[in-house]
């Protein structure tokens, strides 16, 4: 750590960072996973949020008193710099082909991702000091509330200069948020469609009013989970493994779809979906279970997040 707490890394330490940043923003490109336990597998999740948290007031006067190096060693400019870095090119090229996979392996995509949750909780937890009534009633919480927003029929919205600077701070508070997609919360609000047009149709005022929305709530959140991280660690420790375990719900790898909605390309995605046994999955849709290739990846998914814990040390930032 220097001076200013951030910690310090060599050129192969931020290539790595780089691909946990391409790991999340292929996690990000499936509604129902969120690059926030992404962040959390691979023990950057609270240098991440502090981070994020140092982009304020304070960080204006740091540089216009003391200059942009200052202030850029102050945010831990390099660190989000070569994340966010990693999250883009992902989302130009390795999330192409976690959306293909989507389309045409859905199951094993699925499965993969459950085992990877799954072994997360685990991760997450046993970090939890000493458990007690409150920490089991706010893990029971976060899993419930998790398994009830996944649970949700998709509504719809107005969409106004309020519904798009709205939207846009739920989603991006959900996308940090490990075991919450923000794309899925997108489209519970029935706005994914329209930010999807408006980014078709270079909508720059809708467009500017969502990443205000985005901006405002990530730089606001950040805050909230700083301080809680601080203050009250074993609660939200135990608060976002109850989202993880929740998110299960969504993740199921064997669905049957009830409704369809149309992407940008007015092709027809799977909107509301109902969880179903392998041999019922086979059943409704005439389609391969591939129960023993499903297993397989979810527990490559298990020994992936066993792998990362044991190099991370199960750190987060700490």
């Amino acid at each position: 750590m220097n001076q200013e707490g951030v910690r310090v890394r060599s050129a192969r330490d931020y290539l790595k960072l780089a691909g946990k940043g391409m790991m999340m923003g292929a996690a990000d490109a499936v509604p129902g996973v969120s690059g926030g336990t992404i962040a959390f597998i691979t023990g950057i999740y609270e240098e991440l949020i502090e981070s994020i948290r140092r982009c304020d007031l304070q960080a204006l006067r740091i540089l216009f008193s003391q200059g942009i190096g200052a202030c850029w060693r102050h945010i831990n400019g390099t660190f989000l710099v070569t994340l966010l870095s990693g999250i883009i090119i992902s989302l130009v090229t390795l999330a192409r082909v976690v959306l293909y996979l989507l389309d045409n392996q859905p199951v094993l995509l699925w499965s993969f991702f459950f085992g990877l949750i799954l072994a997360s909780v685990w991760s997450l937890v046993r970090h939890v000091k000493g458990w007690n009534l409150n920490s089991n009633l706010t893990f029971l919480l976060g899993a419930l509330v998790a398994y009830v927003i996944t649970s949700m029929v998709p509504g719809t919205v107005s969409v106004t200069p309020w519904t798009l600077f709205g939207s846009g701070m739920l989603a991006i508070c959900a996308m940090i948020l490990p075991g919450i997609s923000g794309s899925f919360i997108l489209l519970l609000l029935g706005m994914y469609a329209p930010i999807l047009a408006a980014v078709k149709g270079f909508e720059f005022v809708s467009l500017a009013l969502f990443v205000g929305g985005c901006v405002i709530g990530l730089i606001s959140f950040s805050r909230l989970l700083s301080w809680a991280f601080h203050h009250h660690r074993r609660m939200i420790l135990a608060l976002l493994g109850g989202f993880m375990l929740g998110s299960l719900n969504k993740v199921w790898p064997w669905k049957y779809t009830l409704s369809y909605t149309l992407d940008r390309h007015g092709e027809a995605v799977p909107l509301l979906q109902r969880n179903v046994f392998p041999s019922a999955f086979n059943e409704l849709t005439g389609l391969p279970a591939q129960l023993w290739p499903a297993l397989a990846l979810m527990l490559v998914g298990v020994v992936l997040v066993l792998v990362l814990d044991r190099n991370t040390g199960g750190s987060s930032g700490h």
